[in-house]
């Protein structure tokens, strides 16, 4: 098999404006299509700021680059996200957020790669049961996009009824199969 078409590395700090570049990229791109998904940064600029700084901080933001272009970035969590109801909070799990791909580099599979990735790295290293994603509540294609991907739609959130994520899914790590991460390698980290 020849050479990976992206690599994967974790994002730092100074990755911040690379983020916040994909996801207004991706923002301008929705609002051609049937949603209010990121038509303002929620619930400010400086508060999505500070979620993504605080999670470049943490080394739980990654990116995928192709030939020094950013082509996506996931944000993988093992911390228990607050939205979910207490009674799924016992398993195990990977909460995955700020999934962007890249338009440019939409279509190749990049994203069900980067959630197999997350769900298996997940399961591997502490023994994560699921991979779950809380989804734009009104944008009913993403929420066809993560059930074709073998999502299991868990219901709404009701912890927090502003929250505009509250659409909640999820998937066992147990149902992953390798095979999508021929798609970037997974770059070490500096010394090791």
């Amino acid at each position: 098999m020849g050479e990976p078409l992206f690599v994967l590395g974790r994002a730092h700090e100074d990755d911040r404006d690379v983020i916040t570049g994909l996801i207004d990229a991706a923002a301008e791109w929705l609002r051609t299509k049937n949603t209010d998904q990121w038509k303002e940064p929620w619930p400010s600029e400086e508060d999505r700021g500070h979620r993504i700084r605080r999670d470049l901080i943490a080394g739980k933001t990654w990116i995928a680059w192709r030939n020094g272009t950013p082509a996506a970035t996931i944000t993988a969590d093992r911390a228990v996200n607050p939205i979910w109801p207490p009674e799924t909070r016992r398993d195990s799990a990977v909460y995955v957020s700020r999934l962007v791909i890249n338009r440019a580099f939409a279509r190749r599979g990049l994203g069900a790669a980067l959630l197999d990735w997350a769900g298996l790295a997940a399961r591997r290293y502490y023994g994560a049961r699921w991979i779950r994603v809380d989804v734009w509540t009104t944008n009913r294609a993403l929420h066809g996009y993560y059930k074709r991907l073998g999502f299991g739609f868990c219901g709404f959130s009701e912890a927090f009824a502003y929250y505009p994520s509250a659409a909640l899914f999820q998937k066992e790590t147990s149902l992953i199969r390798p095979g999508g991460q021929a798609l970037f390698r997974v770059q070490p980290p500096p010394g090791g």
